[in-house]
């Protein structure tokens, strides 16, 4: 049997921890793949125009 008042918090903390930066990695990631695949159409700047 297990001691009574043991917890894993430590290693549910560490989890949720890796997990977000391993989320923030991928996005990150997915980000740069896709920004680099659009240089390539060199798509108009949006600028803003002053009436005069």
């Amino acid at each position: 049997m297990s001691a009574s008042g043991q917890t894993d918090k430590s290693a549910g903390f560490t989890g949720l921890i890796l997990g977000a930066i391993a989320i923030f990695v991928i996005l990150f990631s997915i980000v740069r793949i896709t920004n680099a695949s659009y240089v390539s159409e060199g798509g108009e700047k949006a600028t803003v125009e002053t009436p005069k």
